[in-house]
């Protein structure tokens, strides 16, 4: 059975920082691309990342390029997001997700196979 259990959120002060962390269970983890994606209240999800299996590329939603950095650790079947200079905007509910293809830019929610539960990450003062 194929598991994304992501965690790390929370509530943060504007400009602050957060990691998300996004443990893979039941899936080849080194197989799989990820992506990150996040859903504000009345908003559509949003793609935000994505981190390619093998080599680790990686792509960025332009709201959050320069400010986000998604990594992996095959090794540990772990996926993360660390989110720097956190604006109130980015406040959402952020899930993780596999997707079984190779992208050479975000992928629409579509293409992912497997999602996780998702955190909630508030930036508020």
């Amino acid at each position: 059975q194929v598991q994304l259990v992501e965690s790390g959120g929370g509530l943060v002060q504007p400009g602050g920082s957060l990691r998300l962390s996004c443990a893979a269970s039941g899936i080849g983890l080194p197989y799989y691309a990820y992506g990150w994606f996040r859903q504000a209240p009345g908003k559509e999800r949003e793609g935000v990342s994505y981190i390619s299996s093998r080599d680790g590329y990686t792509y960025y939603a332009d709201s959050v390029k320069g400010r986000f950095t998604t990594s992996r650790d095959d090794a540990k079947n772990m996926v993360y997001l660390q989110m720097n200079s956190l604006r109130p905007e980015d406040t959402a509910v952020y899930y993780c997700a596999a997707t079984p293809f190779v992208a050479t830019a975000l992928l629409p929610a579509s293409e992912y196979d497997y999602w996780g539960q998702g955190t909630q990450v508030t930036v508020s003062s």
